[in-house]
């Protein structure tokens, strides 16, 4: 995810959009609430439409990660 990094120095480390202060988290939720790829690109013109795709792959392997942790400590076998 080389468009994605995370510094604890800004936002608190939240994951943002490299080269901007753009969170992932802002991106995915403009999304869930119904904005378009292009409504995004137009409110944010530093963006370009492979950020977009970035945060969304960076939100949905958070996403992954978390439900296998879950799964791990729980016992269950997530490769099942």
């Amino acid at each position: 995810m080389a468009r994605v990094f995370s510094n604890p120095q800004l936002r608190g480390g939240e994951p943002c959009i490299k080269g901007t202060r753009i969170p992932v988290s802002m991106i995915v939720a403009s999304m869930a609430e119904g904005m378009s790829r292009r409504e995004i690109l137009d409110e944010y013109p530093q963006l370009q439409d492979e950020d977009i795709t970035a945060a969304l792959l960076y939100a949905s392997e958070s996403v992954h990660q978390e439900s296998t942790l879950h799964l791990r400590l729980a016992g269950a076998n997530p490769s099942r």
